[in-house]
């Protein structure tokens, strides 16, 4: 069987240092490949060599297959692994591969091509005898053919992308009104993520769980399934936290899975690593086939810790074309893993996406494994999917997985972009989520934990005057001549604090053990110890870690926020936010104006669509009132903060 010695990775990233990290264990060499604005990513540093690819734009770099192939040829690469996203599930790389005489580490191209189209698959399935949803998949069908299908397939139904994957190109619709705007909106998205604007409809079920299964096959005629992961939990049909095995299946269910999955796979003489995805309906213990992944996963990791095999390390053998290492009966799982997605979004805005430099970053390597695609100082651009890290941990049950999840978010220290990792901690520790009581709608259900749970300004204000003013942080002069801090030789010592703690300034006067607070006056008990803290003040309480930002700047982090805390600010320093119009709320690119200037609108009417990381965002009008201009058109692109629409309210008009 050939050997693969050098493997290029056809991706960036978390993925593409996954990758590398098995690659290393093996002896084989390998090749990464960069944009522009990749360029001093970790991947690119820890591979044994690199190739720039172009521009950031993915279309113009990672997404090119002539580019590829040449990097292949030129760094005597035998094999490509495509990772997740990109190209990973194109016939065509695939193809140019066979043509190359290179290793494709995954499937033949007709199996891609097959799974590929959302459309094909669910046919093949249903004459396979895997059980597929009702809905409409006709071929190539019109604008006007998917309205009339509609009404027999019912609503609420989902408009799903033919080529899609990832929640792209896909909305739910609830009725017939909205089904115009849903059907333009999945078909621009779609277009711009895919190439390929073609949807198809399904029923869809308000309170199902989504379950999936691993598995893999050789060229040798075996397939295996690895069990199954649950990915309920999710945000805009996105996975943010998944867990292995599935709670609450009983073994005739959990093997009822593993048949279906297996099954779909021989169907498409299927070769390497896929993951077949359900919709489960618990009340009455039905599952609906949704789709099959031809590829790893991201969320493998969780298959990792229960069963103790390296599925990247499987892909590279199977591609060799080795058999699979292990037969169905000599796979066994252990334990329970979860994994969360970092994400560079903010959940309170309807998890729009951040993008920036991390100014501060440190992984909680002692308390999960992390696969993370960025260290500190590296910047989250707007091209490119918005996930960060995975955080993964594995208990013995499913809750001491979840708490040692829950541990390592605390541990994080991440500054710099909006993440969701405050947002994760609430969800993990919903009554609900621990509980296992799992719907992909768990997030609709409990609309509370998208929003944020403000931390006391004052309670974090006391906080960083203690660590200031801790004795193994004190600087050489801080002494009584040196400091600011209000001692005085022949009267009572005391010490004032000036900070500001995100946009509020506070003053911390101490005196004796007693900590007051503007008209808040409480004895303090506080420990400070490497860059942790811990504090109860009066019946209050507060942990978290720190971590220096210059001489007069700190940064705290508490339940998975970062704080900024400046010492001795100016009065004016308090952020002022801006006033009128429609301002970016991410940088991205224009790609709709739904009205002309001088449209009056009402509440919810779209106004303008931007599109980042590969999501489209549309901003509606939150009161009536007229849209007197725009600043921008469509195809341009903008910044985070730039003013985009004239917008005035229609009660100031009256008053006018």
């Amino acid at each position: 069987m050939a050997k693969i010695k050098k493997l290029l990775i056809a991706n960036r990233g978390e993925i593409a240092r996954r990758i590398i990290r098995t690659c290393r264990q093996q002896g084989i060499a390998t090749v990464a490949v960069y944009s522009d604005v990749d360029a001093t990513l970790p991947h690119v540093r820890e591979a044994d060599q690199a190739v720039c690819l172009g521009a950031a734009p993915a279309r113009e770099s990672y997404l090119v297959i002539d580019k590829i192939i040449a990097a292949a040829k030129t760094t005597g690469a035998d094999a490509i692994h495509p990772g997740y996203g990109f190209l990973s599930e194109n016939t065509e790389l695939a193809a140019a591969c066979e043509k190359a005489n290179i290793i494709f580490v995954g499937p033949n191209p007709r199996a891609i091509e097959v799974m590929g189209d959302k459309a094909a698959a669910r046919q093949l399935m249903a004459a396979s005898n895997v059980p597929v949803l009702p809905g409409f998949d006709e071929e190539g069908a019109t604008d006007d053919a998917l309205v009339a299908a509609s009404d027999q397939v019912g609503f609420p139904l989902l408009i799903k992308a033919v080529a899609g994957g990832g929640g792209k190109g896909m909305r739910v619709v609830n009725s017939a009104a909205d089904f115009h705007e849903a059907l333009a909106a999945a078909r621009r998205e779609a277009r711009s993520a895919f190439g390929d604007d073609r949807v198809l409809l399904e029923r869809y079920l308000p309170a199902a769980r989504h379950v999936e299964v691993q598995v893999f096959a050789d060229n040798h005629g075996n397939a295996v399934h690895l069990f199954e992961r649950d990915c309920s939990v999710q945000r805009r049909h996105q996975k943010i936290i998944e867990e292995a095995p599935a709670p609450g299946l009983d073994e005739s269910t959990r093997n009822a899975f593993g048949k279906a999955a297996v099954q779909a796979a021989r169907a498409i003489d299927y070769r390497g690593a896929g993951t077949v995805e359900f919709l489960y309906a618990p009340a009455s213990g039905e599952f609906f086939f949704m789709e099959m992944n031809t590829r790893l996963q991201v969320e493998h990791p969780v298959t990792e810790m229960i069963t103790g095999e390296d599925l990247v390390a499987w892909q590279l053998s199977v591609a060799a074309g080795d058999p699979l290492p292990k037969s169905q009966n000599e796979l066994a799982f252990h334990g329970h893993a979860m994994e969360v997605r970092l994400y560079a979004e903010n959940p309170e805005q309807g998890f729009l996406p951040s993008s920036g430099l991390l100014q501060h970053l440190r992984w909680p390597h002692e308390s999960a494994r992390v696969d993370a695609g960025y260290e500190s100082g590296d910047r989250v651009e707007e091209f490119y999917d918005p996930m960060i890290a995975k955080l993964i941990c594995h208990g013995s049950s499913r809750d001491e997985a979840r708490q040692k999840l829950m541990t390592a978010l605390h541990d994080l220290e991440l500054a710099g972009i909006h993440h969701n990792g405050a947002f994760l901690l609430r969800v993990l520790a919903d009554d609900a989520f621990a509980a296992a009581e799992l719907d992909t709608r768990l997030l609709e259900h409990r609309p509370y934990l998208m929003e944020a749970t403000p931390a006391d300004p004052a309670l974090l204000a006391v906080a960083a005057s203690q660590i200031l003013g801790d004795p193994t942080e004190a600087d050489v002069n801080d002494t009584p001549w040196h400091s600011l801090n209000g001692w005085r030789p022949m009267g009572s010592h005391f010490r004032l604090t000036r900070l500001q703690v995100d946009d509020s300034l506070q003053s911390v006067r101490e005196e004796g053990n007693l900590v007051i607070v503007d008209d808040q006056r409480h004895p303090l008990i506080a420990t400070v110890e490497d860059n942790r803290f811990r504090l109860h003040w009066g019946n209050q309480g507060l942990s978290g870690r720190f971590a220096r930002a210059g001489n007069d700047n700190l940064l705290l982090f508490v339940n998975g926020q970062a704080h900024n805390v400046t010492l001795n600010p100016s009065r004016d320093s308090a952020h002022q936010g801006a006033e009128g119009g429609f301002v970016a709320p991410m940088s991205g690119t224009i790609v709709a104006l739904h009205v002309e200037s001088g449209a009056v609108v009402a509440t919810g009417d779209a106004v303008i669509t931007l599109e980042a990381m590969k999501m489209e965002h549309t901003l509606r009008a939150t009161e009536p009132g007229t849209v007197m201009g725009f600043h921008v058109a469509a195809g341009d692109s903008i910044s985070e903060g730039t003013l985009l629409v004239d917008f005035i309210a229609e009660e100031k008009l009256d008053q006018a």
